[in-house]
């Protein structure tokens, strides 16, 4: 007796074979939650440099970083909680000190360590990230809502400024005292006018940050008490 033979349909194994490639893509990529948060910060800083940040949504986001949308959620909130993340994990641990006494620039020997060097430093490197010194000037803006969620991380700013600057050994004038007692409300001021230039920065016409700060630098740090230490 001849036996029936069974032949597959060619479309069902192509559907099959769909259906596995769709799984593969959907499949999420566990990984820890410190690599996960990272992972969403690098990438929504990559959208936010192409788009702006009101060009790109949540689901932008977690399609970039290939999770859901209620998973990116557990990590950042909402859509100001994914800024907030932006600010506290990405703005503020670049350009640090620690960072200026890495590059070995003049003035970044510990040993020596020149402040007003330093934040020549900080303004090239905000130089280099106009789309990031944007968010955070929009934000600062916003801020002034009590209701906004970075109301109380500027609010605090300036305070906490100090004392991550406080950390490190800076040489400054003999005439002006120690550190503590003399530089505060110049640590202050420097903040005040980087922001304000920042800010001048981002509109038309253009102009040079670096150029605009070292005129500041002048008013700050003026000759010939610095004359040695900028």
């Amino acid at each position: 007796m001849r036996m029936a033979s069974f032949v597959v349909p060619w479309w069902r194994g192509f559907a099959r074979l769909a259906g596995m490639v769709a799984h593969s893509r959907n499949r999420r990529v566990r990984k820890n939650p410190e690599e996960r948060k990272r992972e969403i910060t690098q990438v929504t800083a990559r959208l936010v440099s192409e788009r702006g940040f009101n060009g790109i949504s949540l689901r932008d986001v977690a399609d970039a970083v290939g999770m859901s949308q209620p998973g990116l959620l557990h990590y950042v909130g909402n859509k100001d909680g994914l800024l907030s993340l932006l600010i506290t994990d990405l703005y503020d641990t670049s350009g640090t000190p620690s960072d200026f006494i890495a590059s070995g620039l003049p003035g970044s020997d510990p040993r020596s360590l020149l402040f007003p060097s330093y934040l020549r430093f900080l303004v090239r490197h905000n130089a280099g990230r106009r789309m990031m010194v944007q968010l955070y000037v929009v934000l600062e803006s916003e801020s002034l809502n009590p209701q906004h969620p970075l109301y109380g991380y500027f609010r605090a700013r300036p305070e906490e400024v100090w004392k991550r600057y406080s950390q490190f050994p800076w040489r400054i004038p003999e005439q002006l005292g120690p550190w503590e007692e003399s530089m505060r409300p110049r640590v202050r001021q420097c903040i005040e006018a980087m922001d304000g230039i920042q800010l001048r920065w981002l509109r038309d016409p253009p102009i040079d940050l670096y150029d605009e700060w070292i005129a500041f630098e002048r008013l700050l740090f003026p000759l010939p008490l610095w004359e040695s230490y900028i």
